[in-house]
């Protein structure tokens, strides 16, 4: 297998991996409903208590920073398009896709709303980003646009917003990346530190998409850890870093900011080993699943996945819990199981979709997946 062709494949199975796994974080049923960095956790540490933690707010956090790295690596390779031509694509492969599912999320919400059952999920679920969870008739249709262009339900979406700024910045950015290394990257360094962000700009994303367009312009070699990068002791650090920062999410008191220091530092230990571990240290799960066909055919439906599961998953979470409290690990059984049959539903509506409405699907998913 040539270098490009594997580089390309490692690029789809990790795009459709974060994807995967994007479901499993924000599919938690913790008591605390929102988990950042820094959360401590208010309820008993328990085995599915601290799965859950450590998984979807430790594990499975390299995700974000990989998937902008690798938007980094492919954008810089396209410098010989020229940039409005480009910008004009990403118009229709981000832009349009975000203001596309916005609207569907708000259309999902509403339906959900019209039915007392549902409605009390959708209610319990408290993702309005505006904290009023009033019903949309309530809200009325001035209180719409904000939620579909600035905040959507679909919270996921930030993603791709932030990306496409970042696409629009791409000729500073390359600048600051080939000109001023020494400076920009420890002033990025410093910002996904502190957490930076605001609505358009956020620092994880801006180290490492400005990290993958070193990498291509440079032609560093991505497939070989450079010596330094240790997988002997990475991985060692990737897992402990994850287990501390659990264990210290529950014991923590409340508002303890040398705690919530701690987290911080320990997730940021956390990202930086688990992005290099699981790039450097899976090529041959790689090449196992992409020489399957079965893989490369779900792989297609990456795009639908990211973009339909969120609120799917969470007013659904709210749905069935209260029913199935009967059931020996309900919490546990509901994490492992409800987002692998989110996943299975976007994948089917996605193939439905490629398969009946092929245009409709391309506009829905900016062309990715298509064959």
């Amino acid at each position: 297998m040539t270098f490009q062709l594997f580089i390309s494949r490692k690029f789809k199975f990790y795009s459709f991996i974060s994807m995967f796994l994007l479901v499993y974080v924000h599919g938690y049923n913790l008591n605390n409903s929102y988990l950042q960095p820094f959360t401590i956790t208010e309820e008993p540490l328990t085995f599915t208590s601290f799965f859950e933690y450590f998984t979807a707010n430790g594990l499975f956090r390299f995700r974000i920073p990989m998937l902008f790295a690798i938007s980094g690596y492919l954008f810089s390779l396209g410098d010989e398009q020229p940039y409005l031509k480009r910008i004009g694509k990403r118009t229709r492969t981000l832009l349009l896709p975000y203001f596309i599912w916005s609207a569907i999320a708000l259309l999902i919400t509403f339906l959900w709303q019209q039915y007392p059952l549902t409605a009390q999920a959708v209610f319990n679920s408290q993702l309005d980003q505006f904290g009023d969870n009033r019903p949309y008739s309530q809200i009325g249709w001035k209180g719409m646009p904000e939620r579909w262009i600035l905040a959507p339900i679909a919270f996921q979406l930030w993603f791709i917003r932030v990306l496409f700024v970042y696409n629009l910045l791409y000729p500073l950015l390359k600048k600051a990346v080939l000109k001023i290394p020494k400076i920009w990257f420890p002033v990025c360094i410093f910002l996904w530190l502190t957490m930076f962000g605001l609505h358009f700009i956020e620092g994880e994303g801006l180290l490492f998409f400005s990290l993958g367009i070193w990498l291509a312009k440079r032609n560093k070699d991505v497939i070989v850890a450079p010596g330094w990068l240790n997988l002997k002791w990475i991985v060692p650090v990737f897992l402990l870093a994850c287990t501390s920062k659990s264990i210290i999410a529950f014991y923590a008191l409340p508002n303890n900011i040398y705690a919530g220091i701690s987290l911080l530092l320990l997730h940021k230990i956390t990202v930086f080993t688990g992005f290099v571990s699981v790039w450097f240290g899976c090529d041959a799960l790689v090449k196992w699943c992409m020489s399957r066909k079965w893989f490369l055919w779900i792989s297609a439906f990456s795009f639908m996945i990211y973009a339909l599961h969120v609120p799917l998953i969470n007013y659904t979470h709210q749905l069935i819990l209260p029913h199935i409290q009967s059931i020996p690990f309900y919490r546990l059984l509901d994490y492992v199981f409800l987002p692998l049959l989110i996943v299975l539903l976007c994948i089917a509506v996605g193939a439905l979709l490629r398969k009946l409405l092929p245009n409709v699907y391309g506009v829905l998913t900016g062309g990715r997946g298509m064959s």
